[in-house]
């Protein structure tokens, strides 16, 4: 099977002859997926628990571009995220801009990011504060930012896990919303609009944007999961991967790269096939500004915010006993390699680094 770490290492030299102006970022991420698990930093000494052989394991760079790198944040937070749900079940929107935006954002990453979660978060607290949809003072949201589509193009857009409901103006009391509607989207669209263009504004942005982009609704789409715990299930790839997991490679030949893919709304597994440096170019444009933190918190849900989850879970099921506590939930396997003889997984003997005389026996 072929690899992304096996297309950098072999295609991207050729990538950055084509592409010589690509930003230093964007090579930082190249050569760490090069260097991840190709024993550059050493190996670990791993052993099946059930047969005894023993394995050579490169390690990961811990890269947060990498996909490799980043199954066992993803398997953390989705379990962090299941633990503290609260009662009743979330809602999961989605906002994007047009087409026609994007180059513009492309050409100004980090305010134009920063402003797509920002206007998206607050249109949604201005509409939950209204009397006609819930009347709640503080509404809370957890805001991911996803760039890419499903043939690896750049589309930038943001998902919401949203609670049902907020706190009342004294904190005391639990707002619920409806079960199958939370806000309008119709009324959404146009307020995320006026606010992002109001951040560009203020940035002094808005006039290298197209002005027929400001008349054009925006798309804004709101989902009600039957299970609260599948709506964290389907963000947590977004949150910490990046675009393409090895398993959707097929195959590498010609210079041609065909990877795997689904159309909205349908099963059937497609194909598609890019030309390997374009598919290295449309990789590496999912890359972030440095430190820009792509997952926020809003509302009750922020880290500031004082009142614990513990207190507003109590608050739903003594107001509200229709939604009750949510039954404990099986923790996910922990993220380990697995033997390749036995498929159990394994536990490290040693570690050994660069230099063959620095190990740590880990017993």
């Amino acid at each position: 099977m072929t690899t992304r770490r096996e297309i950098f290492t072999a295609f991207a030299p050729e990538s950055l002859e084509r592409y010589p102006h690509r930003p230093i970022s964007h090579r930082k991420v190249s050569s760490a997926i090069h260097q991840c698990q190709s024993g550059h930093s050493g190996h670990s000494l791993s052993q099946g628990p059930s047969c005894g052989g023993q394995h050579r394991v490169q390690p990961s760079w811990g890269n947060r571009h990498c996909p490799q790198c980043q199954q066992h944040t993803t398997r953390q937070w989705l379990q962090h995220h299941r633990d503290t749900q609260l009662p009743g079940p979330p809602f999961l929107l989605t906002g994007t801009g047009p087409e026609t935006l994007r180059p513009f954002i492309r050409s100004q990453q980090r305010l134009a990011y920063q402003a797509l979660l920002h206007a998206s978060a607050t249109a949604l607290k201005r509409l939950a504060t209204d009397e006609r949809f819930i009347g709640t003072d503080l509404p809370g949201c957890t805001g991911v930012l996803h760039t890419w589509g499903r043939q690896l193009q750049y589309h930038p857009h943001s998902h919401y896990i949203v609670p049902g409901g907020g706190l009342s103006e004294d904190r005391t009391t639990w707002c619920p919303s409806r079960a199958n509607f939370f806000v309008p989207v119709k009324a959404l669209s146009p307020i995320y609009r006026a606010l992002f263009k109001e951040d560009m504004r203020q940035a002094g942005l808005l006039e290298q944007s197209d002005p027929q982009v400001w008349p054009i609704p925006w798309n804004v789409h709101s989902q009600a999961p039957h299970h609260g715990h599948s709506a964290f299930t389907s963000l947590a790839p977004y949150v910490f991967k990046v675009a393409l997991s090895n398993q959707r490679i097929v195959s590498l030949k010609d210079h041609t790269v065909t990877f795997t893919y689904r159309k909205v709304g349908s099963a059937r597994l497609r194909t598609t096939h890019l030309d390997v440096v374009e598919f290295l170019r449309r990789f590496l444009q999912h890359v972030l500004p440095d430190g820009f933190q792509k997952v926020r918190h809003f509302g009750f849900l922020h880290a500031s915010w004082a009142i614990p989850l513990a207190t507003i879970r109590l608050m739903i099921v003594r107001g509200h006993p229709g939604d009750a506590p949510l039954p404990p939930r099986t923790p996910l396997p922990p993220h380990a390699a697995r033997c390749p003889t036995c498929g159990a997984p394994m536990r490290v003997r040693m570690r050994l680094w660069t230099s063959p005389s620095d190990f740590v026996d880990t017993g």
